[in-house]
C-alpha cells in the first residue's frame, strides 16, 4: 500500500499515511493535494483524482514539543548498546542507581543498563554501599572499590557519568 506525506499547513512534515486515509483527507476539504503520483489516477462513481504522494492540511495543527524523549527501559538498554555499565558484559535488565525503594524514580540520570548477575549484586544499594563502580563521563572507573571492572568505552559513561555524581550527592544528604 502506498504511503502518503502529510504537511502541516505551514509545509512542515508531520507524518506518513495510507493512500486511503490522504484520500478521505482531501475528499473530506481538510488537505490539498501538493504533489501526486504521475499518470496514477483515482476514480470512483462520481470522482476522479490524482494518487497523492504529498498532501498538505488547510489548517494549521499545533505540533506540541517535546525537549526529553519519554523514559523506557528499551531506550535504556539501547542507549547504553546492551552493556552493563558495571562489568561490560551484555545486559538484559535496567538497573536504578539510587533504588526505588530509596526514592529513584524512573529517569535517564538514574538509571543504566545492567547484567542480571550485577543487577542482582548490587540489590537494593546505591552503587557506593555495594562496592561497585559506574564509569565517569570519559568511560573510566569512578566510585569506590569493588570486583566489576568497567565497560570502558561501553556506551553508558556519558548517562551513568552524570548519575554517579547525582548519586554522590543523593548519598551524602
Amino acid at each position: 500500500m502506498r504511503e502518503t506525506l502529510v504537511l502541516n499547513a505551514s509545509f512542515e512534515p508531520l507524518a506518513t499515511v495510507s493512500l486511503r486515509r490522504a484520500v478521505v483527507l482531501v475528499m473530506q476539504d481538510k488537505a490539498v493535494v501538493e504533489q501526486a503520483h504521475p499518470g496514477l489516477r483515482i476514480r470512483a462513481a462520481a470522482v476522479e483524482m490524482p494518487v497523492p504522494r504529498v498532501i498538505r492540511l488547510s489548517r494549521y495543527v499545533r505540533v506540541p514539543f517535546r525537549r526529553q524523549a519519554a523514559w523506557s527501559r528499551r531506550g535504556v538498554l539501547v542507549r547504553d548498546q546492551h552493556r552493563c555499565a558495571y562489568c561490560g558484559r551484555r545486559a538484559t535488565t535496567v538497573d536504578h542507581i539510587v533504588p526505588r525503594s530509596r526514592g529513584g524514580g524512573d529517569s535517564w540520570l538514574n538509571t543504566v543498563a545492567s547484567c542480571v548477575e550485577d543487577n542482582h549484586r548490587k540489590a537494593d544499594r546505591t552503587p557506593e554501599q555495594a562496592g561497585m563502580r559506574l564509569p565517569d563521563a570519559r568511560g573510566r572507573a569512578g566510585g569506590g572499590a569493588g570486583r566489576c571492572r568497567t565497560g570502558g568505552a561501553s556506551g553508558v559513561a556519558g548517562a551513568a557519568g552524570v548519575a554517579s555524581g547525582r548519586v554522590t550527592s543523593a548519598a551524602a544528604g
